[in-house]
């Protein structure tokens, strides 16, 4: 049992892999010995794999998957992060490549080829069986991110008139049940899916009963041509473990099950931090080069806000001039407000995708937001002022950064979810851009209430 938890220290997080397993792996490729590295992988999951392929270099990526050779376990392609996998799949010969993923369920083969130049991606197709070469050239024909992309076509059938006795039998004497399922889905003459029956109720009933009898009939099919965000949320949304796919004309045509669904609402959670947080679709294996041109364009975007901020404080030069406190305390209004529009955004964002901010409910939490912002601003307006006054000795500019503090708060609350709103309205991305618009509001309102109040009252 101990040797089960091998790749684990006392200090390190539990599955995680540690560094003995990579410095062992890269021994393995020292010594050119494939036995060695054979073993190592043996006695690791095909994630775990993954990340030790994530985590060296390219260079020793290279020099693993040279010796691993013809034993690529194509589960592992699936497991690695986009440009890993795309690099690795670019170095690795076709005829290994075709002996990894002519084992793989169609979705995990669609997946690794969609992506792949067309003469590549030929030769993989040619090494699939017939049957399997035309599941997934049916799949790619489908647009990319719907769910005729995300299906698979392995999947359990059974006709109405079926007992349970004669699915058991069915699946006992198939040598081409999918690797995983959950259900068995039942059909009508025309292939139209009818009901679902889980394996869980299908194992504890009576041979003589009828899949009729016990199947699901209030399921949910998803049309082929559905995206994959609406896919995730209705999984998550219905607590769903798998559901039928079917055509235009309600046909069946795959299965989509509950892994895939719950990747896909990952990669959209991790899209929208990354695009909130002004960061493109980089990957911890990106090079320099890769990484810096995806910040670019978001930084650039931030510095026209910074330009714009510092249009407005140029203003109210003269006042920043006559009173040195001024050009001291303006930060603390417009770092606040930035702050507080970002919680909100952040927010906003995550209801919006997972569809708990609709048009039934928009202003009631328009309102709680316009309600938290002003309760902030009051709250922050007593404690800065407070600190403005004992600081300088000048009341009335303890007053000013007050009346600054909660005109912007409340500016804050209300932008951030607004803007958000407002792109989606106009079929943008609400995470795209909504933290460069959210910040430079803040910033303009903030330095221009502060700055504008102070030269109506102190100057």
């Amino acid at each position: 049992m101990a040797e089960d938890f091998q790749k684990m220290d006392e200090k390190d997080d539990l599955y995680a892999i540690n560094r003995d397993i990579v410095e062992d792996v890269l021994k393995a490729v020292e010594a050119d010995s494939q036995s060695d590295l054979l073993a190592i992988f043996q006695d690791l999951h095909e994630a775990d794999i993954a990340d030790i392929l994530e985590q060296i270099t390219p260079e020793d990526r290279r020099r693993v998957m040279r010796l691993w050779g013809e034993h690529v376990d194509g589960e592992v392609l699936t497991e690695l992060e986009e440009g890993v996998r795309d690099d690795i799949m670019e170095d690795t010969p076709d005829e290994i490549l075709a002996e990894a993923v002519k084992d793989l369920d169609t979705d995990d083969v669609v997946y690794l080829v969609e992506d792949l130049e067309p003469p590549q991606q030929e030769k993989l197709l040619e090494s699939l069986d017939d049957a399997d070469r035309i599941a997934v050239e049916q799949s790619l024909s489908h647009e990319e991110d719907t769910a005729g992309r995300l299906m698979q076509r392995e999947m359990v059938v059974a006709p109405q008139h079926w007992t349970v006795g004669d699915a058991i039998d069915y699946m006992r004497s198939a040598t081409d049940l999918p690797q995983d399922f959950y259900d068995v889905i039942v059909v009508n003459p025309a292939m139209h899916p009818v009901g679902t029956v889980p394996l869980g109720k299908l194992m504890g009933a009576a041979r003589e009963v009828f899949l009729s009898e016990l199947m699901n009939p209030d399921f949910h099919a998803i049309p082929v041509d559905t995206p994959d965000e609406d896919v995730a949320y209705i999984f998550n949304q219905y607590h769903m473990v798998s559901a039928p796919v079917v055509d235009h004309n309600g046909r069946l045509v795959g299965v989509i099950t509950i892994d895939d669904a719950m990747e896909i609402l990952e990669d959209e959670a991790e899209e929208d931090m990354k695009r909130l947080a002004g960061v493109g679709d980089e990957e911890l294996s990106s090079s320099v080069r890769e990484t810096a041109k995806l910040r670019f364009p978001w930084l650039a975007v931030n510095l026209v806000s910074s330009i714009t901020a510092a249009f407005v404080i140029s203003r109210f030069s003269d006042a920043i001039n006559s009173m040195v406190a001024l050009a001291v305390l303006m930060p603390i209004v417009a770092s606040m407000g930035g702050n507080a529009g970002t919680q909100t955004l952040t927010v906003t964002v995550r209801a919006l995708a997972t569809r708990d901010l609709t048009s039934a409910n928009a202003l009631r939490i328009i309102g709680r937001e316009m309600a938290v912002g002003l309760v902030n601003g009051l709250a922050f307006a007593v404690l800065v002022g407070g600190i403005g006054y004992f600081w300088f000795g000048n009341p009335m500019l303890g007053v000013v950064l007050g009346l600054a503090m909660i005109g912007n708060m409340f500016v804050a609350a209300l932008a951030g979810i607004l803007v958000p709103m407002g792109l989606e309205k106009l079929g943008a991305d609400p995470a795209l851009a909504s933290g460069a618009f959210v910040t430079t509001m803040t910033d303009i309102v903030g330095f221009f209430t502060f700055l504008g109040l102070a030269t109506l009252i102190l100057l």
